[in-house]
């Protein structure tokens, strides 16, 4: 297989236009068609790119694979159960395939074995792709449960039925080190599969949070944050690899949007820009790397750059139309950090009438726009009412649960009717969103939404917020002004905020979850203060003592991100003592 440049493009256009016979299809021409058609793929030629595939589809384990990855894709891209089944059973076709080509009997029983007696050079190279596709197929099959539902539940029993998958890789990985690879090609291929997939298991289970990871390292898991971005690290440099950009899709995921979302550390920015002129490069128009590039400039808080970027992916492609909403997600908040409540509605709205992920999510963040205008006309007010109704009957089960998120909307409803209005809803939202210390990148920004905050305390203890639930508004408009002094390094005068709203625990009616919040903001303020060990104590007591409030595992992932990163600090902290 001819792997410079010129050779590449010559295999891509010949493998597209002329269709071989799938019969007896060999390892070298499969992985040929399946770079071909990520390259199409990520040019946003989908339809070719599926079209190149669907020949060899259930008789060549990669064109399987290849297919059931963009229905996949397309899964996570619209949370619509009909395609998340294709995608089940696509995912399991791939794997019943790659079990006729696998070695007769499992790694978890023989290929440890054989790798100690020095036979790996005895396993064919079909049959360890086979083993590389299985756990893949494996992997991705278990991750629709994530996508069903983010509860630490769920987590558990995903974890669980992707042990065999887990294993697969590590020995996969036995392989790679003591096989005497004669054929460049496969060797490349099947390595930049191994290092992707332990480095991407070992980023995932690293973030789960304590409860979870115990129980896994009791069956035998263990993750390491930096031992996964290690080996995304060597997939990413591996050029030639078809995995290649899966390592890429995997890093600009991590450093762009979870860490964000379940943490309060910062991605690493200057590695995501480097990765995406690369890729830019290559994919001009693709529209992952137009969004990612967009999502970067977001977390820089460069909002005009970043809106420029995520229309030029929203337009760069209509035949994934669910890729929109992706895109008109992110510009909701864009628009809402630079506080254009009028644009944020378009696009809240255009979610509500589009979008099948959750009806619930995106009708009460439009009831948020709404209520943050300075003026209601009765036609919107009655919008407001319509919607508060509706909100609850369009609540989603997956597995006979309810997304949290959909929950804590629905109970903001209730508060709407109890009390007839709610407390800067769409701050909040920024608040649970994470975004707060994006915009404190922006101290203008930041500032204006302090002002905001102050105005609405101000309103507050003049009697204008009125209702039986005093505390709990009280606590939120805390919470929130705590939340940006933080940002804004006013350490102290957020401590003193943090601490009022726990004080009033047992006044608060029924947003119990402000106190665990303001808890870990409060150990947040004491780590920048260099109080490590007061920090720990306090997120440990969260941990310890409060259950059962709104939007929990979502916290959990936060303290655990948070406990991480003291302890690396102080262990850090104690080896440069020691060796002054």
């Amino acid at each position: 297989m001819d792997n410079n440049d010129e050779g590449d493009e010559e295999i891509f256009e010949d493998a597209f236009e002329v269709q071989p016979e799938y019969d007896a299809l060999n390892l070298d021409t499969a992985l040929m068609e399946c770079k071909a058609a990520l390259d199409l793929f990520f040019n946003n030629r989908f339809d070719e790119a599926r079209l190149l595939l669907s020949p060899g589809v259930g008789k060549s384990m990669y064109h399987t694979m290849g297919n059931a990855v963009f229905l996949y894709i397309e899964a996570v891209l619209t949370f619509d159960q009909s395609i998340i089944t294709k995608a089940s059973e696509a995912l399991k076709s791939c794997i019943d395939l790659c079990n006729k080509y696998r070695r007769k009997s499992t790694l978890s029983e023989s290929l440890g074995r054989m790798v100690k007696k020095s036979n790996s050079n005895t396993i064919t190279p079909e049959e360890l792709h086979a083993e590389l596709c299985y756990a893949e197929a494996l992997l991705l099959k278990s991750l629709l449960t994530f996508i069903e539902d983010e509860t630490l539940v769920s987590f558990i029993k995903a974890g669980l039925k992707i042990r065999t998958c887990y294993n697969s890789y590590k020995e996969c990985n036995n392989i790679l080190t003591t096989k005497k690879w004669t054929n460049e090609a496969h060797k490349v291929h099947f390595e930049s599969g191994v290092h992707v997939g332990i480095g991407a298991f070992n980023l995932m289970i690293s973030f789960l949070p304590s409860r979870v990871i115990k129980l896994l390292e009791f069956i035998g898991f263990s993750g390491n944050k930096e031992v996964g971005l290690a080996e995304l690290a060597k997939c990413y440099q591996l050029k030639d690899g078809i995995r290649q950009v899966l390592s890429v899709m995997t890093i600009l995921s991590y450093n762009l949007i979870s860490i964000y979302v379940l943490s309060h550390e910062e991605g690493d920015l200057e590695l995501s820009n480097k990765i995406l002129e690369d890729q830019l490069q290559l994919y001009p128009d693709g529209l992952w790397f137009l969004y990612f590039k967009g999502r970067l400039e977001f977390m820089k808080c460069n909002i005009s750059e970043a809106n420029k970027f995520y229309i030029k992916s929203w337009k760069s492609q209509h035949v994934w139309p669910q890729f929109h909403h992706l895109c008109f997600w992110e510009l909701m908040w864009t628009y809402c950090v630079i506080l254009d409540w009028k644009e944020a509605l378009v696009y809240a709205s255009n979610l509500l009438k589009s979008s099948k992920w959750s009806r619930t999510i995106y009708a009460y963040q439009k009831i948020s726009m709404l209520l943050m205008m300075p003026s209601l006309s009765s036609e919107e007010k009655e919008e407001i009412n319509t919607l508060v109704q509706k909100i609850p009957y369009w609540r989603q089960r997956f597995a006979g649960k309810s997304l949290p998120m959909e929950k804590f909307c629905i109970r903001r409803c209730e508060r709407y009717e109890s009390q007839k209005f709610l407390i800067l809803p769409a701050i909040e939202l920024m608040y649970l969103w994470n975004l707060f210390k994006v915009i404190g990148k922006k101290w203008d920004l930041c500032h204006s939404i302090y002002q905001m905050i102050l105005k609405s305390i101000s309103d507050f203890e003049s009697g204008k917020f009125a209702s039986e639930f005093e505390y709990d508004n009280k606590a939120l408009l805390l919470l929130l002004k705590g939340a940006c002094l933080f940002q804004l390094k006013s350490y102290f005068q957020a401590e003193d905020c943090f601490k009022q709203v726990i004080s009033m625990e047992k006044k608060i009616k029924i947003d119990t979850f402000l106190v665990p919040f303001a808890s870990v903001e409060l150990s947040l303020v004491y780590a920048k203060q260099g109080e490590n060990q007061k920090a720990i104590h306090l997120l440990e007591n969260v941990k310890k003592n409060y259950s059962g409030y709104s939007l929990e595992s979502r916290l959990h992932f936060r303290i655990h991100s948070a406990l991480l990163d003291f302890a690396s600090f102080n262990k850090k902290f104690s080896e440069a003592t020691q060796a002054c």
